[in-house]
C-alpha cells in the first residue's frame, strides 16, 4: 500500500518529481493522475512495474529446471539456438507457467488496489455512471455498493463478473498442456 501511495506522489501532476524531471529536460509537465488518457497509462505503467518482476523472476526459476540434457541433445541433432528455443525452452517456460499466468488475468480483472490507491477510479467522467475514467468493474462495484448505496445492482454484476472470469479461466486452463499432461515433468 505504500508503495502506491508513494507512485501516487511520484506523479503528482504539479509537483512530483517525475515532472520535475521532464521540465528540467525541456518537455512539458504532464497531467498525470487528472487527465483520463494519462490515468490510465499512469495506471498500466505502475501495475506493470509491480507485475514484470515476480513474473520474471518466475520465468528465471523456470529456466534453470529444464534439464541440460535436452539442449545437449539438440546440440547433437545439429539445432539451431532459434530451434533450441521454440522447440525446448519456450514450450518448457509455458508449460509451467500457463496455470499462473491464467491466474494473474483473472487477477488483473479484479486489481482493486492499484486503481484504489492510485486514482480512486478518478478522473471523473460523465458518460459513465458512478465510475471513474480509470475505474474496473470491481473498483465500480466498490463504489456502487459504498459510495452510492447501490447494493442490488453491484451484486447481480458480481455475479456476472465472477461467472465470466470463472468461465475463461477454466475455458483457458483446459487448453494448456499443463491440465492435460499433468505429470510431464517431475
Amino acid at each position: 500500500m505504500l508503495s502506491f501511495l508513494i507512485m501516487r506522489n511520484m506523479f503528482n501532476g504539479e509537483f512530483g518529481p517525475i515532472n520535475q524531471y521532464l521540465s528540467y529536460f525541456g518537455l512539458g509537465k504532464l497531467p498525470w493522475l487528472s487527465d483520463p488518457f494519462w490515468a490510465k497509462v499512469t495506471v498500466l505503467m505502475v501495475n506493470m512495474w509491480v507485475g514484470i518482476p515476480v513474473t520474471m523472476v518466475l520465468v528465471i526459476g523456470i529456466l534453470t529446471t529444464i534439464p541440460k540434457d535436452m539442449y545437449e541433445a539438440a546440440d547433437v541433432d545439429g539445432a539451431t539456438a532459434w530451434h533450441k528455443f521454440r522447440s525446448i525452452t519456450m514450450p518448457m517456460i509455458l508449460y509451467s507457467t500457463a496455470p499462473i499466468l491464467i491466474g494473474q488475468f483473472a487477477g488483473n480483472i479484479n486489481n482493486f488496489n492499484v486503481i484504489f490507491l492510485m486514482t480512486n477510479g478518478n478522473p471523473p467522467n460523465g458518460e459513465y455512471q458512478y465510475a471513474g475514467s480509470t475505474d474496473l468493474l470491481v473498483t465500480w462495484l466498490y463504489k456502487l455498493t459504498l459510495d452510492n448505496n447501490k447494493f442490488n445492482i453491484a451484486a447481480a454484476i458480481g455475479i456476472i463478473i465472477f461467472i465470466i472470469v470463472a468461465s475463461l479461466s477454466i475455458w483457458s486452463y483446459r487448453r494448456t498442456r499443463s491440465f492435460r499432461e499433468e505429470d510431464l515433468i517431475q
